[in-house]
């Protein structure tokens, strides 16, 4: 199906880190709507939409994402430092997604966690107020696969306060309960993050 890609949601996020040890929880949900006429018919849910026929979707899902990160080398100090960790991860989506014709209606409910394992690359000036970040992370097994990858940097001028920017890609192929994720999504991105 194809949906408006041109949509935007706030992402929550919570982290907390001791010695070498971080953890972190974000949440979103999204929802897309589509209209369109098929180009060639596509079976969805034992039902078969035919080429030419207008059809109306809609996909709505929450998003958690649980992050372990452990840094293997951690070369802190004043002026420069940095970091090289190990990360486990797990992605979910929770949510339904639903087609409407003229004639046929059909909708799925799915849940499609994702375990994932990566790397990360940290590099700070002058105790971490200006950093670099990059994350890697995904997954493959009997022809699904996942991959998600992020790169940033960020000013912390005050301690409880730190904005960021960079870019980030998404791709994923996956089968989960007759559901087929195959999308990619890529782009620059802003963020401000306040500690507490």
């Amino acid at each position: 199906m194809i949906f408006n890609d041109d949509e935007s949601y706030p992402l929550i996020e919570v982290f907390a880190g001791i010695g070498r040890h971080h953890l972190s929880l974000s949440f979103y949900s999204a929802d897309y709507d589509g209209d369109v006429v098929l180009s060639k018919d596509i079976p969805f849910d034992g039902e078969l939409y035919r080429a030419n026929e207008r059809v109306v979707s809609s996909l709505e899902y929450d998003n958690y994402d649980f992050i372990y990160r452990y840094d293997v080398i951690d070369l802190e100090n004043f002026l420069v430092g940095g970091s090289i960790g190990l990360v486990a991860r797990l992605l979910v989506f929770d949510g339904y997604v639903s087609i409407d014709s003229t004639t046929l209606r059909s909708e799925e409910d799915f849940n499609l966690p994702l375990p994932m394992v990566g790397v990360n690359f940290h590099v700070g000036l002058l105790k971490d107020i200006i950093e670099a970040r990059v994350l890697l992370t995904g997954i493959s097994y009997s022809g699904d696969m996942a991959l998600d990858g992020l790169a940033e940097i960020s000013v912390t001028p005050f301690s409880f306060l730190d904005v960021h920017g960079g870019y980030r890609f998404f791709k994923i192929d996956v089968e989960e309960d007759d559901v087929t994720f195959d999308f990619e999504n890529s782009g620059l991105f802003v963020a401000l993050t306040v500690s507490f």
